[in-house]
């Protein structure tokens, strides 16, 4: 009896720390909200342009490899700067993503992880480059 109790305390427990990880994305996203919203600019470290995106939803950058792909999300640190999550997308893979927001218009993003069975690892950085056409 004492075994049966000790298991579904831990599932509870468990699900609760799965609770607050998800409760947890949502305050630190608006570091996120801070970015100016319009055309941006995704480049890579030759300066070559990888992505040019419509900014309306700051969470687009955190899985830039999963573009438009419904991914669960969990956060792992933040501070008034910065932001690290860990992102699973299932059948497609997973990743984790460090945001840098140098200003309203400009952020660093390293992201690492699998991208249908593959990995990749990406330095991109984000410019806000006018308004949306």
């Amino acid at each position: 009896m004492g075994k049966f109790l000790s298991g579904r305390v831990s599932a509870l427990g468990a699900i609760f720390l799965g609770l607050a990880a998800m409760q947890a994305v949502p305050a630190a996203l608006p570091l996120l909200g801070t970015l100016e919203p319009g055309r941006w600019e995704l480049r890579d470290e030759g300066n070559r342009l990888i992505s040019s995106i419509c900014l309306g939803d700051p969470a687009q950058l955190v899985q830039i490899q999963h573009a438009g792909r419904n991914c669960s999300r969990s956060l792992i640190s933040a501070d008034s700067r910065s932001l690290t999550l860990r992102y699973s997308c299932p059948a497609s893979g997973s990743g984790r993503t460090t945001i840098l927001v140098e200003t309203p218009r400009l952020v660093q993003i390293d992201s690492q992880g699998l991208f249908n069975g593959a990995p990749f690892a990406l330095h991109v950085q984000g410019r806000k480059v006018g308004p949306c056409s």
